[in-house]
Formats: C-alpha cells, structure tokens, sequence
C-alpha cells in the first residue's frame, strides 16, 4: 500500500499543481501521531485546489503503488551503479566505456522496472 505523501503528489499533479515536499510548498502537511488514524493530512492550504477526500486518495492507490516501486527500483540501480567519477573517466577510455556499459546492463536486468 502507497505512503499518503504519494498519493498526495499524485493528486496534485492530476490537479495541474506542481509537487514539492510539504517541507518546500509550505502548503500542506502530513502528520501520524501515532494513534488509529495513522498518516494524515493535518494541514490543506494549496491555492485552489481542495483537500482530497479519502476517496479520492484511495483512487490513486494503484497508481500510487506503481510509483513507488518505480522509485524503489531506481534507488536499487543507483546504489548499485559506479560513482560518477568513474563514469567521466571512462568517457575518455573505450575500455573503461565498455566495462561500465556492461555493468550498467546488469544492473538494469538485476532491477528490472515492474511491468505496469
């Protein structure tokens, strides 16, 4: 099940809001204080666009859950992946080029992205 802050980015974007972090936008804010509720939107001030119901949260579910094992898979790929440094010395050495080319396909096929 998605984490209410991607179901909240979800709703903005279908929205035509731009997303930023509740710490950035100021906007809104999410809170769990550790009771029944658990995670909820405790604040709603985004400039005209109401505050989702449940519902309408619940809606986005599926394609909240897709994202984040989009975002999953791509974190696993980048911890996986040589640093940077070693990817810009290898733009000027074809075999180094090769050597991460390669690498960079078995990471793919080891994390490959969830079929939608």
């Amino acid at each position: 099940m998605a984490v209410l802050s991607t179901n909240v980015k979800l709703y903005l974007e279908a929205n035509g809001k731009v997303y930023k972090t509740e710490r950035d936008s100021g906007a809104f804010l999410l809170r769990n204080d550790r009771d029944e509720r658990g995670d909820y939107i405790h604040t709603w001030n985004v400039d005209g666009l109401a505050k989702p119901t449940e519902e309408q949260l619940n809606a986005l579910g599926s394609q909240a859950n897709d994202l984040e094992a989009l975002n999953q898979v791509y974190a696993n790929r980048q911890a996986e992946y040589p640093p940077i440094k070693d990817l810009v010395i290898a733009l000027y050495d074809s075999d180094d080029k090769a050597a991460i080319d390669s690498k960079r396909a078995e990471i793919k096929l080891k994390y490959p992205k969830p079929v939608a």
